[in-house]
C-alpha cells in the first residue's frame, strides 16, 4: 500500500526521544561544514590510538596521490564544462580534491606541510579565477566545485597566509551566482527538465557558500529550496512516494543506478552541512531522507524495490518540448559504489540510535571509503568528497537514564522518525532478487536533438559515462557484457550502466 506522495509512513510501535541537531550559535560555526573542530579531533584522536576503522580510512587518504605535500595548482582564469568549449575543467576538480585531500590530513597528522599545501593551492585558484563557461553543464561546475571548494577551504580557514577574503569573493562572485541562478530559472527549462541531482548541485554551493562566508540570506534559500523548493531537488521531489514498510522511492532510480547515487551522496552532504549549523535536514519530514536512503541501499545491494512510474515535462521555456516517462526502477551493478553511505549510516545508526539495515550493511561493504581518484578519472569519480570511514565513523551517542539523549536540546526542525524509516531487513534482503529493468527512454527527435547536439538546453549533462564499480573491480566482465543481477538473468552492459558525472 503506498502512502500519498509527501505523506510520511506511519509510525510502527512507540517513537523513541532522539538528539537533534546542535544549537546554532549567533552566526555560524567554523570549522562547521562538513566536519566540526570536534569531528577533525575526533579522527586525530582516534588513528593515533589506532583505533579502527579509522586507521583503514586514513590509509585510503594517505594513500591517495592528491593527499600529498607539495602537489603544485594549474589555475584557470575560466573553467569550460560542457560541449563546445576547450573543457578544462578536470584541472579545477583535481586541485579541489588535492586541497581537500591535504587539509584533511593537516588535521590527523598536525603536519604543518599539508595544510601549506592546501592554502597554496586555493590561494592559486582565487587570484586568478573569474569565470566558469560551457553548455548547461557550467551549472554543475558551479555546483559541484563550488561546495567542495568551499569544504577545502573551511579546513585551512585560519591557517597562516589563506587569503581569506579573496577566497569568499571568488566562491560569491564565480561560483555561488550560477547555481542561485539555476535554483530560480532553471537555465530557461520547464522546472521538471533537469534530474534531482542538477538542483541538488546548485542547493549545496549555495548552502556552502552561505555558511562559509556568513551569508543568512544564502543559507535561508538553500534550506527553503530543500523543504519547498519548485525543481526535482527538494526533499518530496527527489523522493516523491513513501511506502509503509519505511521504505520510500527515489525518483531517480528510475533513471540509472550511477545519477541516484549522487543524489543520495549530494543530499547527504546537503543535510550534514545543515546538521552542523543546527538545522535538522536529515530528520525532516519524519527523516524522509532516511527512507529514501534506505530504498536506494537496499536496490544497490540488489534488493526488489517497487517504482511508481512517472512522467515530467522536458523543454525550454517557449521552445522545444517533451515528455519522458521512467517506469520502473533501473538495473543495477551491486559492485557499483560511489563513497557516500558512511556519512549518512552514521547519523541515523549512531548520532540517533535508529536501525537502518539496508544502509549499515551497504556501508560496510564499501569501506574503507577512498576519495577523488580513488573511483575511476573521470569527472564522477569526484563528485564527491568522500573519506567518510575516516571522517563520519562515530560512537553511538549516549541517552540518559531516563532514555531522553543527552547533548543540545531539540530544534524546531526536528521530528523524531518513527521506527519505520528503518525499514524492514527481511532475511536475505538485500540477496532476493535484482530491480526492474529501466523504461525505454525515446530517442530525441526534431528540435530537441538539434539543441542536444549543439549542447544547448536538451544536453542535460556530460556525456563523461563510465560504470562505477568498488576498487576490486566489476563483479563480471565477460565478452564486453556486464553481469546484472536482476531476478536471476543477465543484462547486457550498456542497459545498467551508470554516467560517471553529474548530469
Amino acid at each position: 500500500m503506498l502512502k500519498a506522495a509527501g505523506t510520511a509512513a506511519g509510525a510502527v510501535g512507540v517513537a523513541v526521544a532522539l538528539p537533534a541537531a546542535p544549537a546554532a550559535a549567533v552566526g555560524y560555526a567554523h570549522p562547521g561544514l562538513l566536519h566540526t573542530g570536534a569531528d577533525l579531533t575526533r579522527m586525530a584522536a582516534k588513528v593515533k590510538a589506532g583505533a579502527a576503522p579509522y586507521t583503514a580510512g586514513y590509509a585510503r587518504l594517505t594513500a591517495n596521490r592528491h593527499a600529498q605535500s607539495g602537489w603544485t595548482a594549474n589555475p584557470q582564469a575560466t573553467v569550460y564544462r560542457g560541449s563546445g568549449s576547450p573543457q578544462n575543467y578536470t584541472i579545477l576538480y583535481n586541485d579541489l580534491h588535492a586541497a581537500y585531500q591535504n587539509g584533511l590530513r593537516f588535521h590527523v597528522s598536525g603536519e604543518s606541510a599539508y595544510a601549506d599545501t592546501a592554502v597554496a593551492i586555493l590561494n592559486a585558484w582565487s587570484a586568478k579565477l573569474t569565470s566558469l563557461e560551457g553548455s548547461a553543464d557550467r551549472f554543475l561546475a558551479a555546483g559541484l566545485y563550488g561546495y567542495q571548494a568551499a569544504n577545502a577551504a573551511e579546513l585551512v580557514r585560519d591557517h597562516a597566509g589563506f587569503e581569506l577574503e579573496r577566497f569568499q569573493k571568488m566562491l560569491t562572485t564565480v561560483f555561488s551566482p550560477l547555481s542561485e541562478s539555476f535554483l530560480v530559472k532553471h537555465n530557461d527549462a520547464v522546472v521538471t527538465n533537469y534530474w534531482p541531482n542538477w538542483d541538488l548541485t546548485a542547493m549545496a554551493c549555495v548552502l556552502a557558500t552561505g555558511i562559509f562566508c556568513d551569508d543568512g540570506a544564502k543559507v535561508e534559500q538553500a534550506v527553503e529550496y530543500f523543504k519547498n523548493g519548485s525543481g526535482l531537488g527538494a526533499v518530496k521531489k527527489a523522493i516523491p512516494v513513501v511506502h509503509d514498510d519505511g521504505l520510500a522511492e527515489w525518483l531517480e532510480a528510475g533513471r540509472d543506478q550511477g545519477h541516484a547515487l549522487l543524489g543520495v551522496g549530494l543530499m547527504g552532504t546537503f543535510c550534514e552541512m545543515a546538521w552542523n549549523q543546527g538545522i535538522d535536514l536529515y530528520g525532516h519530514d519524519d527523516s524522509r531522507f532516511l527512507k529514501g536512503a534506505q530504498y536506494v541501499a537496499k536496490w544497490s545491494l540488489g534488493g526488489d524495490v517497487t517504482y511508481t512510474a512517472n512522467t515530467r515535462a522536458k523543454g525550454a521555456i517557449n521552445g522545444w518540448s517533451g515528455r519522458e516517462t521512467a517506469a520502473d526502477a533501473a538495473a543495477v551493478d551491486p559492485a557499483m559504489t560511489r563513497p557516500i553511505w558512511a556519512m549518512i549510516a552514521n547519523h541515523y545508526t549512531k548520532r540517533r540510535g535508529l536501525s537502518a539495515p539496508y544502509l549499515t550493511r551497504i556501508a560496510a561493504k564499501a569501506a574503507p571509503e577512498g576519495g577523488g581518484g580513488d573511483y575511476g578519472p573521470n569527472s564522477g569519480g569526484y563528485d564527491q568528497l568522500g573519506f567518510g570511514t575516516l571522517a563520519f565513523t562515530r560512537d553511538r551517542s549516549t541517552t540518559s537514564a531516563g532514555g531522553s539523549p543527552t547533548g543540545p536540546s531539540p530544534s524546531m526542525d526536528s521530528p523524531s522518525p518513527s521506527p519505520s524509516a528503518s525499514g524492514a531487513a527481511g532475511s536475505g534482503a538485500a540477496a532476493s532478487g535484482g530491480s526492474a529493468a529501466p523504461s525505454a527512454s525515446a530517442a530525441p527527435t526534431g528540435a530537441e536533438a538539434a539543441a542536444a547536439k549543439s549542447g544547448g538546453l536538451a544536453s542535460t549533462g556530460s556525456t563523461d559515462l563510465v560504470a562505477w564499480t568498488a576498487t576490486t573491480g566489476l563483479t563480471a566482465l565477460a565478452g564486453g557484457l556486464l553481469l546484472l543481477r536482476r531476478r536471476g538473468r543477465t543484462r547486457d552492459g550498456a542497459e545498467g550502466r551508470a554516467a560517471g558525472g553529474a548530469e
